[in-house]
Formats: structure tokens, sequence, C-alpha cells
């Protein structure tokens, strides 16, 4: 039988979430965290792979680098994304 967690919110479970990452790789080793991990990173690459070449037509290397600026601008455009709402928070709070 499995317990029925309580229903935290987005922030509250990432929390959770990264407490039980941190926990768990403290009882690995770097090796052993980067191999745990590899799936997921790899998933996460083939997003921007997809992305930039989704028939596999480019070289690997090329394909890899290309992948990684694609990634490299998903996360400008959450930082922005972030900075917007934190100035509109800011904003807010002063009203």
């Amino acid at each position: 039988m499995t317990a029925k967690l309580p229903d935290f919110g987005p922030a509250e479970r990432s929390i959770h979430s990264q407490i039980a990452a941190f926990s768990l790789h403290s009882r690995m080793s770097p090796e052993e965290a980067t191999r745990h991990t590899e799936p997921a990173r790899r998933a996460f690459m083939r997003r921007f792979e997809d992305e930039v070449d989704p028939e596999r037509k480019l070289p690997p290397k090329e394909r890899a680098r290309r992948a990684n600026q694609a990634m490299r601008a998903h996360m400008a455009r959450l930082r922005l994304a972030r900075a917007r709402k934190r100035a509109q928070r800011s904003i807010t709070t002063r009203d």
C-alpha cells in the first residue's frame, strides 16, 4: 500500500525533490552520481538535437554544437522570464 503524499505546490515540490537528490548524491561518489543522472541529461539534450536537426542530417559534432547553442538560448529565455517576473513582483509590492 502506498502512502498518500501531501498535495504540495510546485515550489515546495521542487524543494522536496532537491532535498531528495542532494541526500541521494551525498551517499554516492561523483562518478556514481554522474552515471545516475546521465540518462536524464541525454534526454534533455535530445530535445535540443531534435529541434536543430530533426532528420539527423548533420554530422554528430555539428548537431551537438547547435544543440548546445539551442539549450543556451532556452536557458537565457528562462532567465529573462524570471527577471521580468521579479521586476513585476517588485513593482506590485511597492504599490
